[in-house]
């Protein structure tokens, strides 16, 4: 359990980002891990790494201390693989062994060489995150990005309805904030107190489910917790829709069981086969029932279920 000092003032600086890297990082632990949880096997299934990349090897498995210069502080909501890439080839030498030595003396070869020379080390470790993102995360980032996006909106209006304290202690079991205090229930968090200024960056994250991940070094906290609707997230409902088609209809409840991550009007009229006006009717009615919400990602409007359709969906299953 780590005690961080956030004041009221810090709180107010907080902010969210998403992050390529975190994304990155959080993947591989699960593909170090034995025991794949159950939310993420479909992906792990047909994603792949070999154990002789310098990557498998400096991100340790849950449990274990991953370095933190891996995941500089993003920039913000528009995550961007190349920026957050020329970031971590830019981190000086003597901060990389500081947290490399922060490991232990028994240091896996490709660490090593790290260690040993960063600047050649950094290079071979962008090089391979690109490779394993174009593989193992792409085919699935437009998806999972909409998924994020619409956490953020979530929490956003968490955060202006209820303020910091609402927001923080709903975050997640193992955060709580409470005078001044940010409490977090994970190993290998330690942090100085943020009394003003820098505040807090909460990123939302597909693969850190079911936990949370920290990186307190540098000038500003970053805390990395897993968005709703992740359990969904690679799957299609398998939920007998009978018992929902009663209730709204064959065409609504085929949106609302579609809508395990945020999707637009084209692509619900592809996944249904129902018209694009169809879907926009039936869109229009779930709206006014409180069971979908839409907002604007870019060019795109995204649709989603809301907390009351989520509630409807688990009690007809």
């Amino acid at each position: 359990m780590a005690i961080i000092g956030l004041s009221a003032t810090a709180a107010t600086n907080i902010r969210f980002a998403v992050s390529c890297l975190w994304e990155v990082l959080a993947s591989v632990r699960i593909l170090r891990d034995p025991r794949v949880p159950a939310v993420h096997r479909a992906w792990a299934a047909r994603a792949a790494l070999s154990p002789e990349t310098l990557l498998w090897n400096l991100i340790a498995p849950s449990g274990g201390y991953t370095p933190d210069f891996v995941t500089p502080p993003p920039a913000g909501l528009s995550a961007d693989l190349a920026r957050e890439l020329a970031g971590l080839r830019a981190t000086p030498a003597a901060l990389i062994r500081e947290h490399l030595d922060l490991i232990g003396p028994d240091l896996p070869p490709p660490v090593r060489e790290l260690h040993a020379d960063p600047a050649r080390g950094l290079a071979r470790l962008a090089d391979e995150i690109s490779s394993y993102w174009a593989a193992a995360i792409a085919p699935d980032w437009p998806r999972m990005c909409a998924l994020l996006d619409a956490e953020v909106q979530r929490r956003a209006r968490r955060l202006a309805e209820g303020g910091s304290a609402a927001l923080l202690n709903d975050l997640h079991p193992q955060v709580s904030w409470q005078a001044g205090l940010l409490a977090i229930d994970q190993p290998h968090c330690a942090a100085p107190d943020v009394p003003h200024g820098t505040g807090l960056v909460l990123i939302p994250s597909v693969f850190v489910w079911p936990s949370v991940l920290t990186v307190t070094a540098g000038p500003i906290p970053q805390l990395a917790y897993p968005a709703r609707g992740v359990a969904t997230l690679w799957e299609r409902s398998s939920r007998s829709a009978e018992p929902l088609v009663a209730l709204l209809g064959r065409g609504r409840a085929a949106l609302l069981q579609e809508l395990v991550a945020p999707l637009s009007t084209t692509e619900l009229s592809r996944r249904t086969g129902l018209t694009p006006g169809g879907v926009s009717q039936h869109l229009t009615t779930l709206r006014a029932a409180g069971l979908v919400v839409t907002h604007r990602q870019g060019r795109s409007l995204l649709n989603t279920r809301t907390e009351v359709a989520e509630a409807l969906l688990a009690a007809s299953s």
